[in-house]
């Protein structure tokens, strides 16, 4: 399980996120970090809906852990497996964030703090992760990202 939490990833509009460095505007620095809070809480949710939106067919996702490389499908599986073992999400933190923007392309550096509930048992996990998103028809999708854990 612990494998498919760190799996989850996505946007905030953090309290206490610090960004440096990144070469966007504040209104686009906010509008990427809403993308990233919205995808994480999404994939806790089950929400194929906003999945399908912001993460597209050709992303690419590599968790802590595992051998295979994911896609969209992997990503929309997962969540539900997460969502009907009765898993929910109590907090998600992102308290150090560092973005690069590259013309349409963002890279976004995070350490995170998430705790879920899963029958009843709540589990705390902690990590980084580097998130790849592109800006496509006037939005942010998060096109991949790669998760580590820490013990």
């Amino acid at each position: 399980m612990r494998e498919r939490i760190r799996f989850a990833w996505i946007t905030v509009a953090v309290l206490g996120t610090m960004v440096w460095g990144c070469a966007a505007g504040p209104g686009e620095q906010d509008q990427l970090l809403q993308t990233r809070d919205a995808v994480w809480r999404a994939w806790f949710a089950n929400d194929t809906q906003v999945l399908g939106k912001l993460v597209p067919k050709d992303a690419i996702v590599i968790s802590a852990g595992e051998e295979k490389w994911k896609n969209q499908a992997d990503v929309f599986r997962s969540a539900a497996e997460f969502r009907a073992g009765g898993g929910k999400l109590i907090r998600l933190e992102f308290p150090r964030t560092q973005i690069q923007r590259f013309a349409d392309v963002a890279v976004v550096y995070t350490e995170y703090v998430l705790e879920t509930e899963v029958g009843g048992k709540r589990s705390l996990d902690s990590g980084r992760a580097t998130e790849i998103f592109v800006f496509r028809r006037g939005e942010w999708v998060n096109a991949g990202w790669h998760t580590d854990s820490r013990k």
